[in-house]
């Protein structure tokens, strides 16, 4: 019996995370049926490819001559699939997006309004997740480009957009929120960070500043709603580090949510324009590119009379 795409695909998602069930975690399936898959692809290949303890799985030395192989047959039936995709698509013109849960409806309904001005046949249709699930997807064909942030790049084109300020929120009666203006990263000290799951860069760059600032990165919630992570901050003594589309979109729409930036240079979540490398239309993505600059430029500007950065 011949391997199938999905059993290498476990395989390469076990080999680089170590772990079944961060592993299950990423590919959406359950540890048992991901076990049977991995178990499945050594009965056919007649080799083992993890040597497995309680502690840790890790390649054998079959698994790591045979690891780039599976990288590169997916790499190709990916390209495949994604060219396919585009070629049965593009009567339509319709896309499908991949984006950070800050910039699904805090950006994409009004970005949407401004592709339309410019192509007017133009569909998009777009899902949230964390960089790590998008440009899984983006791998896979499943979406035709990722907003997101930094992430592996060797199998994509990537332009850098723009870069969202970082703000925080807390309790009302908290003394981080008696005053007004930007926020000095050492008034977090000793304070407990709130941010998304492991698996969101934004969570990288909050426990740097946690570091930096003497603080502790709370491990109480690891999903992937800032909405959630807000609402604990509004009843614990932690601080949730938000990224400015979500924070100020919702302060507009509630005057009672108040938030303060954080003032420091790396306070910055960065976001990226990704798109297979396969896709011919190089030209169309870099108008895309330039138009996404565009409109957070201009959220940016109708923004900066009202918080102070």
């Amino acid at each position: 019996m011949r391997p199938t795409l999905r059993q290498l695909e476990y395989f390469v998602t076990l080999a680089e995370l170590g772990s079944f069930r961060q592993a299950a975690d990423r590919l959406a399936v359950t540890q048992p049926s991901l076990s049977k898959q991995i178990s499945a692809l050594e009965a056919d290949l007649g080799l083992r490819l993890f040597e497995r303890s309680s502690r840790q799985v890790k390649l054998s030395r079959p698994g790591q001559a045979l690891l780039e192989d599976a990288r590169t047959v997916l790499r190709s039936a990916y390209a495949f699939k994604g060219k396919a995709r585009e070629l049965s698509q593009r009567p339509a013109f319709h896309l499908n997006a991949g984006v950070l849960p800050s910039i699904g409806a805090y950006f994409m309904p009004r970005f949407t309004q401004r592709l339309r001005s410019v192509f007017p046949d133009l569909q998009i249709s777009f899902i949230e997740g964390s960089s790590q699930e998008l440009l899984r997807r983006l791998q896979m064909g499943e979406v035709d480009f990722v907003m997101a942030s930094r992430g592996p790049q060797a199998d994509f084109s990537v332009r850098p957009v723009f870069e969202e300020t970082l703000w925080v929120c807390a309790r009302p009666e908290d003394s981080l929120m008696q005053a007004d203006g930007p926020l000095e990263l050492s008034a977090l000290r000793g304070r407990r960070l709130l941010t998304l799951s492991p698996d969101f860069h934004l969570t990288e760059i909050v426990s740097g500043l946690a570091r930096l600032a003497g603080a502790e990165l709370s491990t109480q919630y690891r999903g992937a709603s800032l909405d959630a992570i807000r609402q604990i901050a509004a009843q614990s003594e932690a601080v949730a580090v938000l990224p400015s589309l979500y924070a100020l979109g919702e302060a507009i729409r509630d005057p009672a949510f108040r938030v303060r930036h954080l003032k420091s240079p790396d306070a910055i979540h960065p976001v990226m324009l990704y798109w297979r490398r396969e896709t011919h239309d190089r030209t169309f993505f870099d108008r895309l590119a330039e138009e996404i600059m565009a409109e957070k430029a201009a959220i940016r500007a109708e923004r900066a009379p009202q918080f102070q950065v």
